[in-house]
């Protein structure tokens, strides 16, 4: 006869715990059509501002693709709001950059012939 193992409790299996020192109120601006910036304003845990750390700008927009759309983000240089509208395309287009990198990376490893381990002369076909 085969002993059942004990069952944990699951319930308190993950913490979930937010670090309160860095804390932000998100705000979201959009044009509807071609993409997004978010604003992280700084705050305290009584939800006040934090002056003590700088505003974080974030963009995002979406590429579709034959199987569906593919989300793509950065984060914005910016001082200001105006700014991070500004640098908006730029950001994209670095991530976007990074992207294409990394797929052609990808690529590559997968039509690579050859497998050869850096400790071996082996050769794998």
């Amino acid at each position: 006869m085969t002993e059942e193992p004990e069952s944990e409790n699951t319930e308190n299996a993950y913490e979930f715990k937010l670090d309160r020192s860095s804390l932000y109120q998100e705000e979201t601006f959009t044009d509807l059509k071609i993409g997004t910036v978010k604003r992280f304003i700084p705050i305290r845990p009584d939800g006040t501002p934090d002056k003590s750390r700088k505003v974080l700008f974030a963009g995002q927009t979406n590429i579709y693709t034959p199987h569906g759309p593919l989300p793509i983000q950065n984060v914005i240089q910016a001082k200001d709001l105006a700014q991070a509208f500004k640098r908006f395309s730029e950001a994209m287009q670095e991530s976007m950059g990074r992207l294409v990198e990394e797929a052609n990376k990808m690529k590559d490893q997968k039509q690579s012939p050859l497998i050869q381990t850096p400790d071996s002369r082996i050769i794998l076909p």
